[in-house]
């Protein structure tokens, strides 16, 4: 009884039952009335009856209205009685007084049918009364029929699947808070209804979502900071060891300064980053020069392209505008064109191109390096990845730019790919753009 399910269809049950139960009953009871209605097509039933018993009896005499009331007993399995103006039975001459008084009061559970039903009409002129009396039956029968029982069996099955309808969601809704609770934070309910257990399980969905990112942004968070700050304080504290020792002092003090600009830069990418994937509501949404942006990024990057080598080349359209957080998109596009340069051999060109497209900007970056392996493209843009270990290494790279872009893309509902170029690798980053 603790079942939400069971309790919902013993009430259904119940309820039906009582209504038909109680409309059968108010039938019944309506046509007993009625035969005490002059009007009503059971009282001319019984004044017919009495007039025949009548007829039969002053024309036949005593057999002939036993021949009545026989065929009377036999068709319609009740019993007739013809009394005189006294109340005596012409026939057994019996005092009938008490079945008319009978026929005008009600009896103790009649609806139940337990007693006889009986009903007394008397002659206009007073010489004869006739007693019509139904026996008594079991309980019920005289107003439940087959038909009844039909449509209460149809009424329950269609109330069992209510039922079901009403409660399967509540239970999937029960397994997937279940499923929550013990860790499984991709555990949800996937309701398509529109009612208000549907509305009540999307609302669940949200949250589960909105937990699962939070928890997930936190790992990943922990996971970045606790991987990427190893190698540079691991430098820092040599660092510090030279300048204590006094050997090539301005060296490590320089050396010192970078680690830590570059702590500082990584720490603010990861906190950025995290911060608008935990809430995402919180991204800034600015109108976006994106063509001046990548020329920010071109120029600024242009003092690192000419240490390795190589030089950065620019090609943009007049105006490409978007909705964005600038700095993301920053550090996005910086990400890209920073791993570019770090492969690109001396004496080449990374081409940096910036495509409009009408309602998606395209930027373009391709260096003319090595390429990666066709098996390993799928896999760039994942946190720590390398495809070559020793020569990320030996290139400063420990595989969190390009994932921190293919963060910071994502929360802009944009993409990000790559693919071989023969030679080298072009990275795409594609964002929905306002068209011009």
């Amino acid at each position: 009884m603790n079942s939400l399910f069971t309790k919902i269809l013993l009430w259904f049950g119940c309820t039906l039952a009582i209504t038909l139960v109680g409309s059968a009953f108010i039938a019944g009871q309506s046509a007993r009335r009625n035969a005490s209605d002059l009007e009503s097509p059971a009282s001319h039933l019984l004044t017919f009856e009495l007039e025949e018993a009548r007829s039969a009896y002053e024309t036949g005499g005593r057999p002939g209205l036993q021949s009545f009331l026989d065929t009377l007993e036999r068709v319609y399995n009740a019993r007739g009685i013809l009394t005189d103006e006294t109340g005596r039975d012409l026939l057994t001459h019996e005092d009938q007084t008490r079945l008319i008084r009978s026929s005008t009061r009600r009896r103790v559970f009649s609806f139940l049918g337990m007693a006889g039903t009986t009903v007394a009409r008397t002659s206009e002129d007073g010489r004869y009364c006739f007693i019509f009396q139904v026996p008594g039956g079991t309980v019920g029968t005289w107003f439940l029929t087959p038909e009844h029982l039909f449509f209460l069996v149809a009424a329950v099955l269609l109330c069992y699947w209510l039922t079901y309808h009403l409660t399967s969601p509540v239970r999937t809704l029960q397994k997937a808070v279940e499923r929550f609770g013990r860790g499984d934070l991709a555990a949800r309910t996937g309701s398509t209804r529109r009612d208000e257990l549907g509305q009540v399980a999307r609302a669940f969905d949200r949250m589960a979502g909105r937990i699962s990112t939070l928890v997930d942004a936190e790992r990943r968070l922990l996971l970045d900071i606790s991987h990427e700050l190893r190698s540079p304080l691991a430098r820092l504290g040599v660092a510090v060891e030279l300048a204590r020792s006094g050997e090539d002092l301005d060296s490590a003090l320089n050396r010192i300064q970078r680690e830590s600009d570059r702590l500082n830069s990584l720490v603010g990418q990861l906190l950025e980053v995290t911060r608008v994937e935990g809430d995402p509501a919180s991204l800034r949404r600015n109108v976006v020069r994106l063509d001046e942006l990548v020329r920010q990024v071109v120029d600024d990057c242009g003092i690192e392209a000419a240490a390795h080598g190589c030089r950065l080349q620019y090609e943009a359209p007049a105006a490409v505008t978007l909705e964005g957080d600038h700095e993301l998109l920053r550090r996005a596009v910086e990400n890209v064109v920073r791993n570019a340069l770090r492969y690109a051999p001396r004496d080449t060109v990374v081409d940096v191109v910036l495509e409009n497209q009408g309602a998606r900007a395209m930027v373009k970056v391709r260096d003319h390096g090595p390429g990666v392996p066709e098996e390993a493209l799928p896999r760039l843009f994942d946190a720590f990845y390398r495809v070559d270990r020793d020569r990320d290494r030996a290139s400063g790279g420990v595989g969190l730019g390009l994932s921190i872009a293919r963060r910071a893309v994502e929360l802009h509902q944009g993409t990000i790919r790559a693919r071989n170029a023969d030679p080298g690798l072009e990275v795409t980053v594609e964002l929905p753009a306002h068209p011009q």
